[in-house]
């Protein structure tokens, strides 16, 4: 068995933690974060597999018409659908691939707020919540923790799972192109491929093969290119009248965002779109080119993200959006946007401490620290 060769004592503590947390726990329910991507949706099956394969019953949940190309991987017919999860119980809840709560799918939010929560991220605006986090904000994909936490848990893997977290890591480093692509990536790749990894049929379904409503979307996209600052800004935009007329969404639009990118001498891709919900905002990819952080233009809207991808929600109409985006864009150009003050956190109480017990000694108690 290959195991992974970089395991800190920080990752054994946040393992053995997760560890302790799934033993103590039997209906387990798993959620990536809205409108999953391949490294979200690909670790949430790898994630129920295998921990069903341990003797948990577990589950994946996602909105299953909105599972864009990743959707051809086996475990995608055992997904709960959202809206059949209210009258369904579980003792343990795990968000992989999200950055924060609030990214989750608002149908899944209360069993992130009652249960006793796993989280397992690889976002730079990640924070550790709950009862146990992994996060590796160096990682490529949530998919290689999730691989390396499954070699450390000794969990045996088979082809289905497999591909499905080998789709997870390839569409997050860009199919092993992006800055995020390192030793530890390509280990767990050459491992995955063992299990006999299809990977021309997964390469052909995921970059090769496009439906006619995805085609028309890019070919709106190309129309509306904005190119400006002598070619170091690139925007896209789609509306919701664009997604409405060709009946398609965001998951038909998920590599949109490639077009500005390949404008020469791009340093900064933007790609505005607003899918047709009821909710009066605009949604914004960003992805950067050294030397700047694509996390300092989300986390001004209250997004995140990684070093050179990330996202964030405008409350607005597009004109609003593109004004107020744009404008940190200057600024970030000129290197005057400053990531936003943390807010000031509460000192930490000393727990009150309990007057020490006598042991049982007729019970046979090992001594303290045994």
């Amino acid at each position: 068995m290959l195991f992974p060769t970089h395991i800190t004592m920080e990752d054994h503590t946040s393992y053995t933690a997760a560890k302790e947390l799934l033993e103590k726990s039997k209906r387990i329910l798993i959620s990536g974060h809205l409108s999953p991507d391949g490294d979200s949706l690909g670790s949430m099956i790898a994630l129920a597999r295998m921990l069903t394969a341990a003797g948990h019953d577990a589950f994946a949940t996602a909105d299953v018409h909105a599972l864009g190309k990743p959707g051809f991987l086996e475990g995608v017919a055992d997904i709960i659908p959202l809206r059949r999860l209210k009258k369904r119980k579980f003792d343990l809840f795990i968000y992989v691939d999200c950055a924060a709560p609030n990214r989750l799918p608002p149908e899944v939010r209360p069993f992130a707020e009652k249960l006793p929560t796993l989280t397992i991220d690889h976002h730079a605006t990640s924070v550790s919540a709950g009862a146990a986090s992994i996060i590796d904000p160096e990682a490529s994909s949530a998919g290689e923790i999730v691989w390396r936490f499954a070699k450390w848990m000794e969990w045996p893997l088979d082809r289905a799972t497999a591909e499905a977290l080998w789709v997870a890591i390839i569409t997050d480093s860009g199919r092993f192109a992006y800055d995020s692509t390192r030793t530890g990536t390509l280990r767990a790749a050459a491992d995955l491929l063992k299990y006999g990894v299809r990977t021309a049929q997964i390469n052909d379904t995921l970059y090769c093969s496009f439906k006619p409503k995805a085609m028309e979307l890019k070919r709106r996209a190309w129309r509306s290119l904005h190119i400006w600052k002598n070619r170091k800004v690139a925007e896209v935009t789609l509306t919701r009248d664009d997604f409405r007329e060709v009946r398609g969404s965001k998951a038909d639009a998920e590599d949109v965002i490639e077009i500005p990118r390949q404008v020469a001498r791009n340093e900064i891709a933007l790609f505005f779109y607003q899918i047709p919900d009821r909710t009066h905002e605009t949604r914004v990819s960003i992805r950067t080119r050294e030397p700047h952080d694509a996390t300092l233009l989300a986390k001004r809207f209250g997004g995140g993200g990684h070093l050179r991808a990330a996202g964030c929600t405008v409350k607005g109409g597009m004109a609003v959006a593109k004004r107020q985006v744009r404008k940190a864009v200057r600024e970030l150009l000129e290197g005057k946007l400053k990531p936003p003050e943390e807010p000031a956190k509460e000192p930490v109480k000393e727990p009150t401490k309990e007057p020490a017990k006598e042991p049982a000694k007729d019970k046979g108690a090992e001594p303290n620290g045994a």
